[in-house]
């Protein structure tokens, strides 16, 4: 095993979504050290300019960089949307992107209506209508801005009737209109997925065979980060379990408390300079 392979891997989001994928990640490589930066100071991403979220996606880069990372996950729909193409262009590493999980909505639904809940960032993207454009085919999409949902889970605001009624203000019209997959657009929403399939199982009798299906990119993104890894060999092959590294530009108690409880796990978390 090669030096480099020993080195961390870097994972940013807007804030605390992207521990929904650093979960399968650490499932799938249980040797890896993760570097992970909520960046819960400028969250949600979704409402901000693409300009801005180039800003801060290269900023957060850079100083992972500096950390010696060997690849770089960006574990944020919005950002993936805005800056991958940059950070692609600009760093020496591996830079492993997320992505709305069209393709595999289309493969598997029956009635040919797929919803998608995202922010309003990703699904006015480029790269989200070049998704739909190439995998929709005769499968009609319907988006669903959620405006207010990650600021819910940044505040670990998961089960109150708040949270639920403006849950199911975004996810009725998409029953309503027959969808039987649901697309999880943001790495915050799958905190949410147990009251998702509730609110679905209300409106049962809306879809063609009562059943709902939800995608969620996490895990094909651990696949393709282990993908890469082998591919360079810098997959860091040892017995001993791996470790994570926290960092916010939020607050430090705040997010540290809700990663604290999402992680289930005592933490360590310091300021992103």
């Amino acid at each position: 095993m090669s030096e480099r392979a020993l080195a961390p891997i870097g994972v940013f989001d807007s804030g605390i979504g992207g521990l929904s994928v650093l979960r399968h990640m650490r499932a799938l490589l249980p040797s890896e050290n993760f570097i992970y930066i909520a960046d819960s100071g400028y969250a949600p991403y979704g409402g901000r300019s693409p300009e801005f979220i180039r800003e801060r996606s290269l900023h957060i880069a850079n100083f992972l960089i500096e950390k010696n990372i060997k690849a770089l996950v960006v574990a944020c729909n919005t950002a993936t949307a805005a800056a991958v193409q940059i950070l692609r262009e600009r760093l020496p590493i591996p830079v492993i992107a997320m992505e709305p999980g069209i393709k595999p909505a289309v493969e598997i639904t029956r009635s040919k209506v797929v919803g998608v809940l995202a922010t309003a960032g990703t699904l006015e993207s480029a790269r989200f209508f070049s998704l739909v454009n190439r995998y929709a085919g005769d499968v009609e999409v319907i988006t669903q801005p959620c405006a207010g949902l990650v600021e819910r889970i940044e505040a670990n605001d998961l089960s109150s009737s708040q949270t639920l009624e403006l849950l199911r203000s975004y996810l009725n019209p998409l029953l309503d209109r027959n969808a039987d997959v649901i697309v999880l657009g943001c790495t915050h929403y799958p905190f949410l997925r147990q009251q998702i399939e509730k609110i679905a199982g209300e409106q049962k009798e809306n879809i063609a065979d009562g059943a709902i299906a939800i995608v969620d990119t996490g895990p094909a993104v651990a696949k393709e980060l282990r993908r890469r890894l082998e591919r360079e060999n810098l997959l860091h092959a040892s017995a001993r379990e791996g470790e994570e590294i926290f960092l916010t530009s939020g607050n430090l108690t705040t997010v540290g408390n809700t990663i604290k409880k999402i992680w289930n796990a005592e933490i360590t978390i310091t300021p992103l300079p």
